[in-house]
C-alpha cells in the first residue's frame, strides 16, 4: 500500500467523533454527563470510548461503580485532544465569520466602474458589518464553484440553477467627442459615422445599430482596429477624440452631461440582453445575499 492509499485509509478510519466523545468524558469524568452534553445515551458514549480504545490499543478509563478515572495513557491524550478541538472550533468560527461578513460580487468591469463602485458606499453605510469583495470578469462565472455570493451578468436571465432579477436595460448607441464632431464639420446622418474611426469595429452592436438606423451596408467587416473589450475603455478612447464608440449611454450619462461625450443620434437599440442580479437558488435565504438583493433592487426600482 502506497503512502497516498494509507493516508486515505487513515482519514476514513480516523475516530474523530470518538475523540470528541472522549474529550467530553475526560473533562467531566463521567459518561453520563458527557452524554448529556453531546445529546447521546450513556451506552452510545461507552461505545465510542471502546472504539477509541481499540484504535489506540490502550485502556483510557478505569471504570468503577458510578465513577470513571483516566489512565495515565489517557491524561496526555485528553489534554492534547482538548487543545486540538479548541483549535478546530476557532478555525471553523473564523471561517464562518469570514464567510458571513464578506459579500463577494462578480460583475463586469464596466458595470462595476460606472455604476456599482459609485453606489456601494450607501450599501456599506447601511450594512457596516458586511465587507464587499469585487470579482471582475466579462466571463460567465460558476458562482458555487468559485465561492461567489452574487453576480451581475448581462444576458437574457435564463441561467439554470440561478435566481435572476432584471435590474438594468443594456441599451447601446454611438458616442463621440463633441470636439471630434466639430473638427469633421458635424454629423448629419448615421452613415456619416463611417467617416470616423470605428472603435471596436467587430462589436456586434455596430451592425445591429446601423441596420436599425437604415444603413445596412457598411464596411465594418473589412475594418481593422483596436478591440478594447470593455465599454469604459472604449468610451475613454472616444473622449480622447480617437473615434466613435458604441456603449450603453446610461453608463456614461455623467460624461455626456459634462460635455465630454455626445450621443449624436437619438436611436438607442437593445438586442434582448440586459443586466441581471443572479445568485444560486440554494443560497437565496443567506442573510447577506438577501440584504444585497433588497438594496440593489431598491436602487433600480424606478428603472426596471
Amino acid at each position: 500500500m502506497n503512502k497516498e492509499s494509507l493516508s486515505m485509509k487513515m482519514s476514513r478510519n480516523f475516530p474523530l467523533n470518538a475523540l470528541r466523545v472522549f474529550e467530553s468524558a475526560a473533562r467531566h469524568l463521567s459518561f453520563t454527563k458527557a452524554g448529556d452534553e453531546l445529546g447521546m445515551t450513556q451506552t452510545a458514549v461507552s461505545y465510542q470510548i471502546k472504539l477509541l480504545e481499540d484504535y489506540v490499543g490502550a485502556t483510557l478509563f478505569v471504570r468503577r461503580p458510578r465513577q470513571v478515572t483516566l489512565t495515565s495513557a489517557a491524561e496526555k491524550l485528553a489534554r492534547q485532544t482538548s487543545e486540538a478541538l479548541t483549535m478546530l472550533e476557532a478555525a471553523v468560527a473564523d471561517t464562518r465569520k469570514s464567510v458571513s461578513d464578506v459579500l463577494t460580487i462578480s460583475a463586469t468591469p464596466t458595470f462595476a466602474q460606472q455604476w456599482l463602485a459609485r453606489r456601494l458606499g450607501s450599501f456599506q453605510e447601511a450594512n457596516p458589518k458586511t465587507a464587499v469583495h469585487l470579482a471582475l470578469s466579462n466571463e460567465i462565472i460558476d458562482l458555487l464553484r468559485e465561492n461567489i455570493d452574487v453576480g451581475i451578468r448581462w444576458g437574457k436571465g435564463d441561467w439554470p440553477g440561478l435566481i435572476c432579477h432584471r435590474i438594468m436595460r443594456l441599451d447601446f448607441a454611438p458616442v463621440v467627442s463633441p470636439l471630434l464632431v466639430e473638427k469633421m464639420g458635424g454629423l448629419k446622418e448615421p452613415a456619416d459615422l463611417l467617416k470616423l474611426t470605428i472603435i471596436s469595429p467587430q462589436d456586434r452592436w455596430w451592425k445591429h445599430w446601423f441596420r436599425e438606423a437604415g444603413v445596412p451596408d457598411t464596411d465594418l467587416d473589412s475594418r481593422t482596429g483596436s478591440s478594447f473589450g470593455f465599454q469604459y475603455l472604449e468610451a475613454a478612447a472616444a473622449m480622447a477624440g480617437h473615434g466613435v464608440a458604441i456603449v450603453n449611454p446610461t453608463h456614461f450619462a455623467e460624461d455626456m452631461a459634462a460635455g465630454r461625450l455626445i450621443q449624436p443620434f437619438d436611436l438607442v437599440c437593445n438586442d434582448g440582453h440586459d443586466y441581471w442580479l443572479v445568485y444560486p437558488e440554494s443560497r437565496r435565504n443567506v442573510p447577506k445575499i438577501k440584504i444585497f438583493r433588497d438594496w440593489i433592487l431598491s436602487e433600480f426600482a424606478d428603472a426596471v
